[in-house]
């Protein structure tokens, strides 16, 4: 990049002394042009003097245009006294190149001849221009320069680090791996140790869980022959409880046949004995018709029992009651099953077993 830059400030260099060219041809056309006007105004015998004229203000003006060019690549600035000479000598050579028309009234040759001075005057503030411009842009440019030069020195410095901190990201990594490794060794003894340790718990365990199974299997055999006598028991108590309760059943019902075949007889004779006494009806109808409440509860009471005794026993009378906890302290039955056999309460069962106990004490 920098090369590259050069170059183009070599190649702009080169063709800004080209502008001497244009210099040299002025001077020489102005001091051409200027000359027989300065002989026509010089006294005779002095017409050899008359290009100094033009030679001194040409020589100012290449003096002003290489001072300025000097100065601009510098990136200089001289300042109001130049400016003023450089615009006065182009002025000068401008009025001198024109003032031999202007005099004659040749506005042709006025312009003609001004051609060359203001071609001078221009290039030079052109090339003045140019020359800052190119200062500019290479102040700028080495600026440039300088912050690359600063960022690459800033990016090596920061790749030392990178590579000084890599070395020791390494060197960490290195000592970390070793200690890894020296954990993972001593971890791999602590297992060896815990898992020998494990083995002979198990071991123990096993056997342990061996004996105990053998006695839950034995519990378990001597818990199903206990279930199965006390299933067979309740099995025979059942068959007991049910043919009773069937027995009970078929009594009430034959005792209900009964009471409702008195009953039928006594309206019967009752009917009859009204029919005998009309006198009487109304006092004999009352008569008859006082107990019939106390016939009609003795009826429905047994339907009654009966349509709840699909879902429980029907109570047993006391003295078969008493005979069935009598049998139940001989058989070594509960208290509960045998209220649930005679149908009376528990706390009535517990005391004819409490009786039963003191007698028999």
């Amino acid at each position: 990049m920098k090369l590259d830059t050069q170059a183009q400030v070599d190649a702009a260099e080169r063709v800004l002394r080209l502008s001497w060219v244009i210099v040299a041809g002025a001077v020489l056309f102005s001091v051409l042009t200027v000359t027989p006007l300065v002989q026509r105004v010089t006294p005779d015998g002095w017409g050899l003097t008359a290009p100094i004229l033009p030679i001194v203000v040409d020589a100012a003006v290449v003096i002003v245009v290489r001072v300025d060019a000097i100065v601009a690549r510098l990136d200089g600035d001289a300042g109001f006294w130049p400016a003023l000479l450089r615009w006065l000598t182009g002025l000068m050579t401008l009025a001198l190149n024109v003032g031999d028309s202007a005099l004659k009234g040749d506005l042709v040759g006025v312009g003609v001849h001004a051609v060359a001075p203001i071609l001078l005057i221009v290039t030079a503030e052109a090339g003045l221009k140019w020359r800052r411009a190119i200062t500019t842009a290479i102040e700028r440019i080495e600026r440039q320069h300088q912050a690359e030069a600063d960022r690459e020195r800033e990016r090596e410095r920061q790749l030392r680090e990178e590579r000084r901190a890599e070395r020791e990201r390494e060197q960490e990594a290195a000592r970390q791996e070793r200690e890894r490794q020296e954990a993972a060794a001593r971890e791999r003894r602590e297992q060896e140790a815990a898992e020998r340790e494990r083995e002979r718990e198990h071991a123990a365990r096993v056997a342990r869980e061996e004996r105990e199974h053998e006695a839950r299997l034995e519990r378990e055999r001597e818990e199903r022959a206990a279930a199965l006598r006390s299933e067979e028991q309740e099995r025979i108590d059942r068959e007991r409880r049910e043919e009773r309760e069937r027995q009970e059943r078929e009594r009430q019902q034959q005792e209900a046949a009964r009471q409702a075949k008195e009953r039928a007889q006594q309206a019967e004779r009752d009917r009859k004995a009204a029919e005998g006494r009309k006198p009487a009806l109304t006092s004999v109808s009352a008569a008859v018709s006082t107990p019939r409440p106390a016939v009609s509860a003795t009826v429905s009471t047994p339907a009654h029992e009966t349509a709840h005794d699909a879902d429980k026993p029907a109570k047993m009378t006391e003295a078969d009651a008493r005979k069935a906890v009598a049998d139940a302290v001989r058989e070594g039955r509960s208290q509960r099953q045998v209220a649930a056999l005679t149908g009376w309460s528990v706390g009535w069962v517990a005391a004819r077993f409490k009786e039963l106990e003191e007698d028999a004490a």
